[in-house]
């Protein structure tokens, strides 16, 4: 156990090496040698545990996505025992959203990623998938609303959902840009919740 437990920590170790490298100025021109020296490892051990510079980006955006995971389990957790599905997807919604320092360095990071989504076919498919996995989970938790009362059935949850995730991810960029503040995003999500959730269902 103390081996995996070793194993596991020395790759986050490197990974948020590359998440460093990545919000300071992208990923483009970012070498294994460079990832090396901001780690604090030699280039040797991190092929060891990365293999190529493609496995290593590949392996640095999914231990940022299960961080991500993590973390918003947790916070959906805080909302309490039985939050309504409208806290809930409010709180999915809002994992979108650069509104701590946390999520706005994770963001960063997947927009230095950008690019590489672009060209890359491994690091594509993960960005091709993961919208549309968010988008039927919120449709879901809509679709429980429209069980529970909490939502009216002519609501269409798939279209919702579409929408609310496309506008959330849409938001993204601005907030980074300060072009709209993170208090202004959650009341554009507030005022598009509030079209959908008709009582609180609790």
């Amino acid at each position: 156990m103390p081996r995996k437990a070793d194993h596991d920590q020395r790759r986050r170790q490197i990974a948020e090496a590359v998440w460093r490298l990545a919000t300071r100025g992208g990923l483009e021109d970012v070498t294994l040698r460079q990832v090396a020296a901001e780690a604090e490892v030699s280039v040797r051990l991190l092929q060891y545990y990365f293999g190529t510079r493609e496995q290593l980006l590949l392996g640095a955006l999914e231990i940022l996505n299960d961080d991500a995971e993590q973390r918003a389990r947790e916070r959906l957790a805080m909302l309490g025992e039985a939050p309504g599905m409208h806290a809930i997807v409010r709180g999915v919604l809002l994992e979108l959203l650069p509104l701590d320092e946390e999520r706005r360095n994770r963001h960063l990071v997947y927009a230095a990623y950008f690019v590489r989504f672009l060209t890359d076919p491994a690091l594509a498919k993960v960005a091709h998938d993961a919208p549309r996995a968010l988008e039927n989970l919120v449709a879901d938790l809509i679709a429980q609303g429209q069980e529970t009362g909490q939502v009216p059935r002519t609501i269409d949850a798939a279209a919702e959902a579409a929408f609310l995730v496309a506008g959330a991810e849409g938001m993204q960029s601005s907030i980074l840009l300060r072009q709209r503040s993170a208090e202004d995003a959650v009341a554009v999500i507030d005022h598009q919740l509030a079209r959908i959730f008709t009582t609180n269902g609790e």
